[in-house]
């Protein structure tokens, strides 16, 4: 028994043909469906698809819209929905390149970029989904053009105590108000103190 590959233009198989030899030296092609060819899924790939399928379903239909402080949530951009009201209100949510409110209606095709953390995120909606999802169905609903996070040697604090060194002096305090930027507000309050 002779079995043969045919190749589609993508490299990929497009069916598989078995070639039997009968006895009388003839000799027949059947095609065998992809069914009894195709190799079995992945568990994690079939959770994925069904978790796609759910968020699909459970998504906008027809000429309804999305709000742009749901979708952040729904896509993991941010913890929570009030959160996500609360970017928006701060003008901390921009999209393409406009401050909305938490009620704007987003589009596929749409440029949001939210700023938080000291950091900004980039993404272009590819599907609109209204239910939070897993993180590998999440990042499935849209393109991330975000640039990198800094290093984490980059975003060192500043003043903090080794851990058992006891309570600080009034010299340890001022160096570390001094490292934080809080000098000025220290002499401020020394002084309201010292005026009657």
């Amino acid at each position: 028994m002779a079995s043969e590959h045919d190749e589609g233009r993508d490299g990929g198989v497009t069916g598989l043909q078995d070639t039997t030899r009968t006895t009388a030296g003839a000799t027949a092609d059947d095609t065998v469906g992809d069914k009894a060819t195709a190799p079995k899924p992945d568990p994690a790939d079939a959770k994925t698809a069904a978790a796609i399928a759910a968020a699909e379903a459970a998504g906008p239909q027809n000429g309804e819209t999305v709000r742009v402080d749901s979708w952040i949530w729904a896509v993991r951009l941010i913890k929570t929905r009030s959160l996500g009201a609360t970017a928006c209100r701060g003008g901390h949510v921009r999209v393409n390149g406009e401050r909305v409110k938490p009620a704007y209606s987003l589009r596929v095709g749409d440029e949001v970029r939210l700023r938080q953390e000291g950091r900004e995120r980039v993404v272009v909606v590819k599907r609109l989904i209204r239910k939070r999802v897993g993180a590998p169905v999440a990042t499935q609903c849209y393109i991330d053009n975000s640039p990198p996070p800094p290093p984490r040697e980059a975003v060192a604090p500043a003043g903090i105590r080794d851990r058992g060194a006891g309570r600080p002096t009034k010299r340890d305090r001022r160096e570390l108000e001094r490292l934080r930027g809080l000098e000025a507000l220290s002499r401020s309050r020394k002084d309201a103190e010292t005026k009657p």
